[in-house]
């Protein structure tokens, strides 16, 4: 194939940038390990210095899935659990960036699968990932679109996919300097199993060919729910009781404050009311706790207290894993990264458990999602933090309200079920028994 003069030079360009900035990088895990002591660690697997490599001469049988953190191995989850049913022998990688993601893997499935972090978009590292692992196919969650990973899998020989593909108009924008450089990168790639047609052609508009773009809907409408969920929830009524309970989950820095006014507004009209609070990173648990203390509130923890009690005022989930579940137990749930510019997050895990839902109106990244759920009167969209302590006072004190939404969710989450099917039809052809 006839090399591409311009790939050349813009890759020259990009791969000197990085090394330019490789300092940062350091400087960058010391930072974030200051706030989680996980980034401290393992740092040769950022820049690809492994053990001892494969066998030049084993046979390619590795399937490698990358996922960024937890929303995207929570989204990986259905397609790797019905790989390892289907293929039992196959052995899988599973590559993540924060440690986040990494305890949700070893969470999900222990040592049954390797997993190390991906290493940072260095020529050099990429090769050294490729030519340890030497995986027989590449699936990529979402919108991780690194060049030199993309340009060195085609090098390398090994497919790759990205499957539950999203391209918000906001990150298309962001990739405008890079887009010929980019679009470049996205021409390696088998196909794009795009979770919706809008998000398809944003890709073909970054500079995809419309031949490689398939709408296979999203993966996140087949996340199952959590096994024993009824269980769990006769636990947390048992030592709670028959008080209400709403929950703040995946909340952000810039929310805590905001979490904690709408808690007091919400007491004042249900003094018994108990706030389930799930912070979306593990370095803002602490902050939590101090934030409902500050506030003159008793406060337990999952890891300290396992339940709250029927004297707690606030109850911070300290834990990983288990937010489907808190979802299942509180009778409406605020879903956080939207009440600042962060994009929202996954509004279909409240719906799936059968929870009436609220959330701000930063949902960039789910808009898809969000605008299917407003149009089935599955979730209340509120334009600031006023209009999220309405929503949640109407619903609190509305039963019949809460199960219509309840219902409506779980209609919805059901209808969009069938993104895995299409998914694995999608990559037939690099799975084993595959003709070739």
């Amino acid at each position: 194939m006839r090399k591409d003069p311009i790939e050349r030079v813009l890759r020259g360009l990009y791969s000197v940038a990085l090394y330019l900035l490789l300092p940062i990088t350091v400087y960058h895990l010391i930072w974030r390990g200051f706030r989680q002591r996980e980034y401290f660690r393992r740092w040769p697997e950022r820049y690809a210095v492994y053990g001892r490599r494969a066998d030049d001469d084993a046979p390619r049988e590795t399937l490698w899935i990358h996922a960024v953190s937890v929303g995207e191995v929570n989204a990986a989850a259905p397609l790797v659990n019905a790989i390892r049913r289907l293929h039992p022998q196959l052995p899988l990688l599973i590559t993540t960036l924060t440690p986040t993601g990494s305890a949700r893997v070893r969470a999900l499935w222990g040592d049954s699968v390797q997993h190390v972090y991906l290493p940072y978009d260095l020529p050099g590292a990429v090769r050294r990932f490729f030519e340890h692992f030497r995986p027989r196919a590449g699936f990529i969650l979402e919108t991780e679109l690194w060049p030199n990973l993309l340009f060195g899998a085609r090098e390398q020989g090994v497919p790759t996919y990205i499957v539950n593909a999203r391209l918000s108009e906001r990150s298309l924008k962001g990739y405008r300097t890079l887009a010929p450089l980019v679009g470049r990168a996205l021409r390696t790639v088998r196909r794009i199993g795009a979770q919706s047609a809008a998000d398809g052609q944003r890709f073909v508009t970054l500079g995809a060919r419309e031949a490689q773009v398939v709408d296979t809907g999203n993966l996140k409408y087949d996340t199952p729910t959590p096994e024993n969920l009824d269980a769990f929830c006769e636990d947390f009524r048992r030592n709670v009781g028959a008080r209400p309970t709403w929950i703040a989950a995946s909340t952000h820095e810039g929310e805590e404050a905001a979490v904690v006014a709408l808690h007091k507004r919400l007491r004042e009209r249900f003094p018994d009311l108990l706030l389930v609070w799930a912070p979306r990173h593990p370095e803002r648990f602490r902050a939590a706790v101090d934030h409902a203390h500050a506030a003159g509130w008793r406060v337990a923890t999952r890891k300290l207290t396992h339940w709250p009690n029927a004297d707690d005022d606030v109850f911070v989930v300290d834990t990983l894993g288990e937010l489907m579940s808190f979802y299942a137990c509180a009778q409406v749930a605020f879903v956080g990264g939207s009440l600042q510019p962060i994009g929202g997050h996954n509004l279909l895990e409240p719906a799936a458990v059968g929870t009436a839902i609220v959330t701000g109106p930063e949902l960039h990244n789910f808009a898809e999602i969000a605008r299917r759920l407003a149009e089935a009167q599955a979730v209340r969209i509120e334009a600031d933090v006023d209009g999220v302590h309405a929503a949640l006072s109407e619903l609190l004190a509305d039963e019949g309200a809460r199960k219509r939404m309840a219902e409506a969710g779980l209609r919805l989450v059901d209808e969009g079920r069938g993104a895995l099917a299409r998914t694995l039809a999608m990559i037939a052809p690099v799975l084993p028994g595959a003709m070739r």
